[in-house]
């Protein structure tokens, strides 16, 4: 039986790799036709031109980066009224569908895919069942079913058997970089990664409990659905180090974000790069809470007023040179902020 669902299983993962590839030589196909466009001497022409052209290139990197485990997990929905049979929903790393715009594949930050992190026995969301899928590049190697509706219970215990997919996770060589925990996602860690974009959001944990994978996971939730909000002003991930950024960089091109970012805090002063480090001592006087206050203060007395002319967001704007007007003097916008705790998932 486990081995005629592993095959119903790699069956449909093989037509979700298919429509994958078709997807991705569309867009090859279409870039090379926008770079084959005479243009001749228009400015705003070729300026089309090398928009579609940047477009077509982002699609393609971000249907090569998400190749590597497509699918890895089936939702069991209650029955259809009409045939009276269970409804699956395949989740994975992007949203996919067949030539007739019909779904094939969740992206897992769907409001449809949450049932698959958050739902349990007790609230099972509308499902029936929730089954992990283990792969190796594009072959389904294991498969692992939590049945959530008593009434599916029945069947041959070799069905179901299997060591778990966050323990594998759990258990798996490490490579140097961190992996994504799309598949293994804990219900507070979903949570966390769904909350509002409202303020500051605080995540909390010890060592080991996954707060950087779920803050990666975050801005990959948010800039999928805050899309037209973020891509204007653009994702900034801020590490304490290069070697941290090296760490965490595959993790976002994974979940088909590949447009971030990445900083460390001696980075974000444009043209200069901090790589000096501090002795200790000067460091523990730094860090001091007193050197909050000292370096706003710090900060105010060298904000100037600007005046005339500027360029702001692609516009000339005329400065106000009213000191009344000016952003120092007035009261600072309250920002709202939360502190959510991780205590379970992946190790980051």
């Amino acid at each position: 039986m486990v081995d005629l669902e592993l095959e119903r299983e790699q069956n449909y993962v093989a037509t979700l790799y298919a429509r994958l590839d078709a997807l991705q030589r569309e867009a090859e196909d279409q870039l090379t036709a926008v770079r084959l466009l005479d243009v001749g001497g228009n400015h705003q022409t070729r300026s089309e031109r090398d928009t579609f052209a940047r477009l077509y290139e982002d699609r393609i990197v971000q249907l090569r980066e998400i190749d590597d485990r497509l699918a890895f997990g089936r939702l069991e929905l209650a029955a259809d009224d009409a045939s009276g049979d269970s409804v699956f929903r395949y989740i994975g790393r992007v949203g996919l569908r067949d030539e007739e715009l019909q779904p094939m594949l969740l992206d897992w930050r769907v409001p449809q895919a949450s049932a698959f992190y958050q739902a349990t026995a007790a609230t099972p969301l509308g499902a029936r069942a929730r089954r992990h899928l283990q792969s190796k590049g594009r072959t389904i190697i294991r498969i692992e079913d939590e049945i959530l509706d008593a009434e599916l219970v029945g069947g041959e215990p070799s069905e179901h058997q299997g060591e778990g997919a966050l323990l594998s996770a759990l258990t798996a060589q490490r490579t140097g970089h961190m992996p994504d925990i799309v598949a293994t996602i804990q219900a507070e860690q979903d949570r966390i990664i769904r909350s509002d974009l409202a303020g500051v959001l605080v995540v909390q944990g010890g060592p080991g409990t996954g707060k950087t994978a779920v803050a990666l996971h975050r801005a990959a939730y948010l800039l999928y659905t805050h899309r037209d909000r973020l891509k204007h002003n653009g994702v900034l991930i801020v590490g304490p180090s290069r070697s941290f950024l090296q760490y965490i960089e595959a993790v976002l091109p994974s979940l088909g974000e590949t447009g971030v970012v990445l900083a460390s805090v001696g980075q974000l002063y444009p043209g200069v790069e901090a790589t000096r480090e501090d002795a200790p001592a000067v460091a523990a006087l730094k860090g001091q809470g007193f050197m909050a206050a000292l370096v706003a203060h710090a900060v105010r007395s060298r904000q100037r007023i600007p005046v005339g002319t500027r360029q702001a967001r692609g516009q000339r704007r005329q400065a106000d040179p009213d000191p009344a007007g000016s952003s120092r003097t007035r009261s600072p916008r309250p920002v709202r902020a939360e502190s959510r705790t991780t205590s379970r998932g992946s190790r980051s």
